[in-house]
């Protein structure tokens, strides 16, 4: 029997538009949610062979990631991350909407890369709060891996 793996050991990280293959960590999130049910699509196939039992086809696979943490920024200086779903890609449209994000757990050797869209959490808080941020990220197509590349 495996051991349970801690949810603070995944690492999310978004590719800049403007440098393929250079990716940005999401830092200061406290919460993540994977949800591999979503967008899904079926086609009912019920007959009257089913013998009054309900049947199925998926037609359709979605997926999305929802993450959320403490809006981040040191000395007015905003984390890279978060300033750049805020600030460039929640701002693009048509085929530039789509980008790529990955993410592992830091026990996996492998990534694992979406194609997706991104869409802006609220944000907010209360007088004795940190101020919130949120992101969730929707797959578009298949995902794909890729090796963790350790530089020295």
């Amino acid at each position: 029997m495996g051991r349970p793996i801690d949810a603070r050991g995944w690492i999310f990280e978004v590719e800049d538009h403007t440098a393929p293959n250079t990716f940005i960590p999401l830092r200061n999130l406290n919460s993540w949610t994977h949800n591999p049910g979503e967008n899904e699509e079926t086609a009912d196939t019920t007959n009257f062979d089913s013998n009054g039992y309900y049947e199925q086809d998926v037609m359709q696979r979605g997926a999305t990631i929802q993450v959320s943490g403490q809006y981040a920024a040191t000395n007015g200086t905003r984390d890279p991350g978060q300033l750049y779903i805020d600030e460039t890609w929640a701002y693009l449209l048509g085929e530039e909407s789509r980008g790529r994000m990955r993410y592992r757990h830091t026990s996996q050797t492998e990534w694992t890369l979406w194609d997706c869209t991104v869409t802006p959490g609220e944000q907010g808080g209360e007088t004795n709060a940190k101020t919130s941020w949120a992101a969730t990220f929707t797959r578009c197509g298949a995902p794909t891996t890729a090796p963790v590349v350790v530089t020295p």
